[in-house]
């Protein structure tokens, strides 16, 4: 059995699965017959053309018999590959590890430590998803904030109430376990295939519960509404940690993914020596347009095509050795009230799985220096 990775597969707007699998055997000069375990793993909208858009297509599949593979830059034979393994410590815990935060860094540290037994603790100042979904919606109703649980905090992290995007730039093989394990918590499958994968805000908040309840079948352990207050150092080692100024848990180990507006538990941090690092942070305004005006630039005539979806777009400029950009684009959205400290104003932009709503919104920033 051969195995193959076919890339750049060009189809119509009209065509479909099975229209796919046979250009694949046409391209690899077999018959359909002979293609097994086929599968799409990438899918794009090509639409420089408004006049004839196309879809373009990655697909793996595996040749039954002996064949002869045509010399092509578009087709790569792939050997087994097993995931990355994750190398363990050579000296035992005396406690179990504790992560701070269970945002995206925050879930997928609790999940691998989980399932390689370590039984994590999960500390989130934030409510579980089902108190929190409540919460967020009597403040985009009545404007009454909640400093410890709100869009920005609570499980699932900023990404709770977002659009899902998982944009990476980075081409790491584990970022096929993150899709999966996303997927195995309820994420439709196109995101293990889709160019611009996304989950959906009304979805994500499913994913994030079972994501959970995996992460404590596992062994692992949630306290909400539960925050990081200081640590316990000694001879620079740590110890264990604080939480709301008096409860303490012993650990040898603590992941802190804490994300980027926890302002006061990095004042914590910074209190008990934790050394931190300055980076440029992006700040700027959010743009909302109709939806139809994008799906048209971006589509022409084809733009009412089911098909292709909710346009999106991606913009910038470059001036005086400064960039301003398009980022967390959201076709077929809203804008969202997003502040987790009194006295703030915060907008941020989400959009449902299906991506229907009347309008488009994107943030627009530029970075500042530190």
């Amino acid at each position: 059995m051969t195995k193959l990775i076919i890339n750049n597969i060009r189809l119509s707007l009209d065509d479909d699965v099975v229209a796919l699998k046979s250009a694949t055997a046409i391209k690899l000069n077999v018959d359909v017959h002979a293609l097994q375990d086929f599968k799409i793993i990438k899918q794009s909208v090509d639409a420089r053309r408004k006049h004839k858009i196309t879809m373009i297509y990655n697909v793996s599949a595996t040749l039954d018999g002996n064949h002869t593979i045509p010399v092509d830059q578009d087709i790569r034979l792939i050997a087994d590959e097993k995931p990355e393994a994750l190398l363990p410590g050579n000296l035992p815990l005396k406690t179990r590890p504790v992560v701070v935060g269970s945002g995206p860094a925050g879930m997928f540290a609790g999940l691998i430590l989980a399932q390689h037994g370590y039984r994590p603790i999960i500390i989130e100042r934030g409510a579980n998803v089902e108190n929190r979904s409540r919460i967020v919606a009597a403040y985009w109703k009545n404007g009454g904030l909640d400093s410890e649980t709100n869009v920005q905090f609570g499980e699932g992290g900023a990404g709770t109430f977002s659009d899902g995007k998982l944009t990476t730039r980075i081409h790491d093989r584990r970022c096929e376990t993150v899709l999966n394990a996303f997927h195995a918590c309820g994420a439709h499958a196109d995101i293990l295939y889709k160019a611009k994968p996304h989950i959906g805000s009304d979805v994500l908040k499913t994913v994030v519960v079972n994501m959970r309840k995996q992460i404590e079948q596992l062994g692992g352990e949630f306290h909400f509404n539960t925050k990081l207050t200081s640590l316990k150092i000694s001879n620079g080692k740590i110890k264990g940690i604080i939480l709301n100024n008096h409860d303490e848990i012993a650990t040898d180990v603590v992941v802190l993914a804490i994300g980027h507006s926890a302002r006061d538990t990095f004042e914590a941090l910074l209190l008990n020596g934790v050394p931190f690092e300055q980076k440029p942070f992006s700040i700027g305004v959010r743009i909302e347009h109709p939806q139809a005006h994008i799906n048209q630039a971006q589509y022409g005539i084809e733009a009412s095509i089911p098909k292709l979806g909710a346009a999106e777009y991606q913009l910038f400029h470059k001036i005086g050795g400064r960039t301003a950009y398009s980022f967390c684009m959201c076709p077929g959205g809203i804008v969202v009230a997003s502040a987790s400290e009194q006295g703030t104003i915060v907008t941020n932009g989400m959009s449902e799985y299906a991506r229907n709503r009347d309008n488009a919104n994107s943030a627009f920033v530029v970075s500042v220096e530190p």
